[in-house]
């Protein structure tokens, strides 16, 4: 199967945050807060492809109120964050929400991904990610975490699906 007939089977995307919808950059305020930076057109690809049906689940090893703020705002409603062992998500949303891996993306960028980017039919990671990510993924973004890469991956699914820019 081509790369191109796995994106074409995409129906819901899996993604991580930090180092994916981030740079992974965390600054650190002098009273301790933690702020991250997200990409805008990244948000409007998640937005577009809820609002055309898709599926979009986040899964965070980060606790960040800000950052569960900003995904309640695009829409996204399936955010599972403080989680340190994503697999175990992953295996309780195919036996209790019906989510079929062989139409799932995962984009994940680290170690804490490896598990459920094996898992699905269609894995992938920003350009900047870990050296083992990028050697175990089926498809390397263009674009770095926090720079494109979600929009990157949601459009492509979307233009062969004629979803993208009606």
């Amino acid at each position: 199967m081509s790369l191109l007939e796995k994106f074409q089977d995409i129906r819901s995307f899996i993604f991580d945050v930090d180092g994916v919808m981030t740079d992974s950059s965390v600054y650190i305020l002098e009273n301790g807060s933690l702020l991250r930076k997200m990409n805008t057109r990244d948000g409007m690809a998640l937005q577009i492809a809820i609002n055309k049906g898709y599926q979009v689940i986040v899964i965070t090893g980060g606790k960040s109120e800000g950052v569960i703020k900003r995904l309640q705002g695009l829409g996204i409603k399936q955010i599972y964050s403080g989680i340190q062992d994503k697999i175990r998500v992953v295996e309780d949303l195919v036996a209790h929400e019906n989510l079929d891996l062989a139409r799932t993306l995962y984009m994940g960028d680290d170690l804490n991904d490896y598990a459920c980017l094996r898992a699905v039919h269609l894995s992938s990671c920003p350009s900047d990610a870990a050296y083992e990510i990028k050697a175990l993924v089926q498809y390397v973004s263009p674009f770095a975490g926090g720079a494109g890469c979600v929009r990157d991956v949601i459009e492509k699914v979307l233009r062969l699906h004629g979803k993208w820019g009606e």
